[in-house]
């Protein structure tokens, strides 16, 4: 049985977590969890992270119906950080967007190459 406290937390007791679409690869977004954020997406298959700025858990769509279907987590070979595939239902950004990754540098200047999914 797998045990979240064998993880490698940092000393806020945290591990950075990458969300990736279980069906085309492409990546999400990056949150932190704790163990027992791990252990509640393991034990739900909802993904649940650990917000830092409010200091509790954020089960990801709890406000906005945009959840994250646990597919398989991955652990990477120093245990120190986590890949989620999910089934990501509408944008995973909460600026409306696929993913929190829309900007790209480019020739040097930042530009966006993402718009807001349709509502």
């Amino acid at each position: 049985m797998f045990d979240p406290a064998s993880l490698k937390f940092d000393a806020n007791g945290l591990i950075p977590a990458i969300a990736q679409d279980a069906d085309n690869g492409e990546i999400l977004m990056m949150a932190w969890m704790n163990a027992d954020s791990v252990a509640r997406t393991l034990q739900t298959g909802h993904v649940t992270y650990w917000s830092r700025s409010r200091q509790s858990f954020w089960a990801k769509g709890e406000s906005s119906g945009h959840v994250q279907e646990l597919v398989e987590l991955r652990i990477d070979c120093d245990r120190d950080c986590l890949l989620l595939l999910v089934r990501q239902t509408g944008p995973a950004c909460h600026t409306n967007r696929r993913s929190c990754f829309y900007t790209a540098v480019r020739d040097g200047a930042e530009v966006e190459i993402m718009a807001p999914m349709a509502e």
